[in-house]
């Protein structure tokens, strides 16, 4: 049964929870999708974010923030986690951890990047490589709430073989509009050179100021920054943009 995050409650969503890796799908060759068990979870909003701690056998602690993944589902999220080359956290979460081993998670975390099922109005969601992570959980709540809002992803990723999620994004969603430009690669024939975000991705595969629509925009700062610019310099209002970014974190 799903179940939202109760705003107000802070104390109890920065408590430490054990979470138990229950399963583990690979998303392309540098990222996986794990799946956890977090008794007493307290729900999450699509577009929130966990804390993730490890600690090792001798007491030392690390921790990264990761965008959940999932449509809220009880006590189970998801997170999807990219490897960091020479990262201290990704590779073992991407690469060791295995089913029924314990981490801790702290959340969730994180109020105004968030799209609820009962917003209506037309959302446009822009997503640099991995920034597509908290997106999807959006676009995973309004599947599963049956929602009706038209929906609009405009998806940046270096090659075919680095995008995520490809079998749910494959055009065949009602009311999901999937339009992916490649920066470094595109397949044969594709109508787009690879190339950076432009004005004229944004004007062609998003809705027009007129429509109002509710932007989402993450990735690297770099690519929000931009993107965020070229929808003000389109005609879109900056309250109706929102932006979530990431940098470098040790991974």
């Amino acid at each position: 049964m799903a179940r939202a995050a109760v705003p107000g409650r802070l104390g109890e969503r920065l408590r430490w929870r054990p979470a138990e890796l229950t399963g583990r799908r690979a998303e392309s060759a540098l990222a996986h999708t794990l799946a956890f068990d977090v008794p007493g979870w307290p729900g999450h909003l699509a577009g929130q974010h966990v804390d993730v701690r490890l600690t090792a056998e001798d007491g030392y602690s690390t921790q990264r923030s990761y965008s959940l993944a999932s449509a809220p589902d009880a006590d189970r999220i998801e997170l999807t986690v990219q490897r960091v080359r020479d990262g201290e956290v990704s590779p073992y979460l991407a690469d060791v951890l295995d089913v029924g081993d314990l981490v801790e998670v702290r959340g969730p975390v994180g109020g105004w990047f968030v799209w609820r099922p009962e917003q209506t109005e037309p959302v446009l969601l822009v997503a640099g490589g991995s920034g597509l992570v908290p997106l999807m959980a959006m676009v995973r709540t309004r599947r599963a709430a049956g929602s009706k809002a038209p929906f609009r992803l405009l998806y940046s990723v270096r090659s075919p073989e680095d995008r995520l999620y490809v079998s749910e994004l494959d055009g065949s969603e009602p009311g999901l509009e999937t339009v992916c430009i490649y920066t470094r690669g595109a397949p044969a024939g594709w109508p787009r050179p690879a190339g950076r975000l432009a004005a004229r991705d944004l004007s062609e595969a998003g809705w027009p100021p007129r429509s109002a629509p509710l932007c989402y925009v993450c990735g690297p700062t770099g690519f929000v920054e931009t993107a965020a610019d070229l929808l003000v310099d389109l005609g879109h209002a900056p309250e109706r943009i929102r932006t979530e970014r990431f940098g470098p974190s040790g991974g």
